[in-house]
């Protein structure tokens, strides 16, 4: 896959260093670049997002910016691109056609993405279904693996 189709994981503002670790994992497994929106609720050098990456952290194409809007004016990201992820979102994530350099975007853990951020692009908000009203959201590293398989199944298979 060419660099410049690569597909981006975006954490705005992770809160917690094992989900940044494994979802790290997964990005080195896909061949994704990992984004990471400050502030951070953790030190990246934390032992905890090390060992969840296990030893293939130094393998993320890692880069870090302080804010989302910085990132899409530095990195030039179109608006076709852009995928939000939010539990109550209208649309599900497995209606899109995702692009080879899709950009997966999603908030923190414990209160997920900005209002601001949800407001500006509500039309490229998506969801992963969940079936049973038990539950009241995915864990992020699990939700991000999901999203990131379906933005490139078409790659994958």
């Amino acid at each position: 896959m060419s660099a410049a189709l690569r597909p981006t994981i975006v954490l705005v503002q992770p809160e917690i260093p094992g989900n940044t670790g494994s979802i790290g994992r997964t990005c080195v497994a896909l061949d994704m670049d990992l984004v990471l929106i400050r502030p951070l609720g953790f030190d990246i050098s934390e032992s905890a997002v090390k060992r969840a990456g296990l030893d293939y952290w130094k393998h993320v194409r890692l880069a870090e910016f302080d804010s989302f809007a910085e990132f899409l004016a530095l990195r030039k990201v179109r608006n076709e691109q852009l995928f939000l992820f939010a539990k109550d979102a209208p649309r599900s994530f497995y209606d899109p056609e995702y692009p080879d350099d899709a950009v997966l975007v999603f908030g923190r853990e414990t209160k997920g993405l900005a209002p601001e951020l949800r407001d500006e692009f509500a039309e490229r908000l998506v969801s992963l279904p969940m079936r049973s009203p038990h539950i009241r959201s995915l864990n992020l590293a699990n939700a991000v693996t999901a999203a990131a398989y379906q933005a490139l199944r078409r790659s994958l298979s």
